[in-house]
C-alpha cells in the first residue's frame, strides 16, 4: 500500500519542478522579445521634409541661365532656315507679388543654309560658299507678369523689346552677302514675346524652360534697298536663382 503513495508524491515533485523550470524560462525569454521590439520600431521611425514648403514668391530679385536654340532666316528670301544655338542670361527685379521689370542677354550662333551660287577667285577658280557662320545677338527688356502659381510651379509672361546685332558676313570668304541671299551685318530692332514655365526644386532654386517668338526687323543694302519683319521660335532650357532679399 505504501508504493502508490509514494509514486504519486513523487509524481506530483516531478510535475511541480517541470512547471517551476518552464515559468523560469519564459521570463528569460520575454524580455528580449521586448527588446527586439524597441529595436524595430526605432528603425521603422522616418522624418519626413518638404523642400518646397517655404516657397513664397516675395523676392525682390533674380537670375536665371539657360542653353537655347534659335530658329532663323538669314536673309529674306532664303528658302532655308538656320538652327541656332547658344545661351540665355536674364534677370528680374520685382516690384510686388505679380509684376517685374526683366532684361535678358541672348546669344545664338551656327550655320546657315545659302542661295546658290559660286563666283571666280583672283586665281581664275570657280568656288562657291556652303553653310557659312552666322550669328544673333539680343539686347532686350520690359514687363514681366507672374501667372498662376503655387509651391510646385508658375506660369510666367514677358514681352521684352530692344535691339539685336545680326552677323551675316564673317564666313562668305570676302564675297558680298547679295553672293548667298544674305542681310547685311547690322543692328536692327527686335522683340522677344513669350514666359517661363517654371519647375520649383526647392526655396532658391527653380528649372526653367522659356519659350518665345522672337521678331527681328532687318534689311538690306544692295538691290531693292529694303527691311523684312521675321518671326521666328526660340526655346531655353536652365535654372533660376531666387536671391534671399525680400520686397518690403
Amino acid at each position: 500500500m505504501r508504493l502508490p503513495v509514494r509514486f504519486s508524491f513523487f509524481s506530483a515533485v516531478l510535475v511541480l519542478g517541470l512547471l517551476a523550470s518552464a515559468t523560469h524560462a519564459s521570463s528569460q525569454v520575454q524580455p528580449s522579445v521586448q527588446s527586439t521590439g524597441s529595436q524595430t520600431s526605432g528603425n521603422g521611425t522616418y522624418i519626413a521634409i518638404d523642400p518646397l514648403a517655404r516657397v513664397r514668391y516675395d523676392n525682390k530679385f533674380d537670375v536665371s541661365l539657360g542653353m537655347a536654340y534659335d530658329h532663323m532666316k538669314a536673309g529674306p528670301n532664303l528658302l532655308q532656315g538656320s538652327n541656332l544655338g547658344g545661351l540665355d542670361l536674364s534677370a528680374s527685379y520685382w516690384f510686388s507679388r505679380h509684376w517685374a521689370l526683366e532684361g535678358s542677354g541672348r546669344g545664338y550662333v551656327g550655320t546657315s543654309g545659302a542661295a546658290p551660287n559660286s563666283f571666280i577667285d583672283s586665281n581664275g577658280a570657280t568656288h562657291s560658299i556652303n553653310g557659312p557662320f552666322v550669328a544673333q545677338y539680343f539686347f532686350v527688356g520690359g514687363p514681366e507678369w507672374l501667372g498662376p502659381h503655387n509651391k510646385h510651379g508658375a506660369l510666367i509672361a514677358h514681352a521684352l523689346f530692344g535691339g539685336v546685332y545680326g552677323k551675316f558676313e564673317q564666313d562668305l570668304l570676302g564675297q558680298p552677302p547679295s553672293t548667298v541671299g544674305f542681310y547685311n551685318d547690322q543692328m536692327a530692332p527686335a522683340a522677344i514675346i513669350g514666359g517661363h514655365m517654371d519647375l520649383n526644386r526647392s526655396e532658391r532654386w527653380v528649372f526653367r524652360i522659356t519659350p518665345d517668338a522672337v521678331m527681328t526687323r532687318y534689311g538690306i543694302n544692295y538691290g531693292t534697298k529694303a527691311t523684312q519683319t521675321d518671326v521666328n521660335f526660340a526655346i531655353s532650357v536652365g535654372v533660376e536663382y531666387r536671391f534671399k532679399a525680400k520686397r518690403r
